[in-house]
């Protein structure tokens, strides 16, 4: 199972950036994938969400308006369109998927709600 993130990089203040994430490898039914986040020092935390099969979507508040998460399930890719960032975005992305269907979708905004993730991709904001 590999999950490739891509797209990060160093943007000025009110700048944008676009994260994809390929998914490979997993023969069993996705049911959602996640964006998450670990800024320096900080432990890692949710930024978006996306039930795979609907396409029903949670952010994080401090994201809500400004990043879009998305999906194309013929390329078995996940995106992450980040607009108007702000030095405070800067972090390691992470992109996870989970193959559990969970009741209580809350699960799907944890850590522990995914079973794999990737490598991850530095962003930084920064003038």
């Amino acid at each position: 199972v590999q999950l490739v993130e891509s797209g990060g990089g160093l943007v000025q203040p009110g700048g944008s950036l676009r994260l994809s994430c390929a998914v490979s490898g997993i023969t069993l039914t996705t049911y959602a994938m996640g964006w998450f986040r670990q800024p320096p020092s900080k432990e890692r935390e949710f930024v978006a969400t996306i039930n795979w099969i609907g396409g029903d979507t949670d952010y994080t508040d401090s994201v809500k308006g400004r990043f879009t998460i998305s999906r194309d399930s013929a390329k078995k890719t996940m995106y992450l369109q980040m607009n108007n960032l702000k030095p405070e975005d800067t972090a390691i992305y992470y992109c996870a998927a989970s193959l559990t269907d969970y009741r209580d979708s809350n699960h799907y905004l944890e850590v522990n709600g995914y079973d794999y993730w990737g490598q991850g991709t530095q962003v930084t904001v920064s003038s």
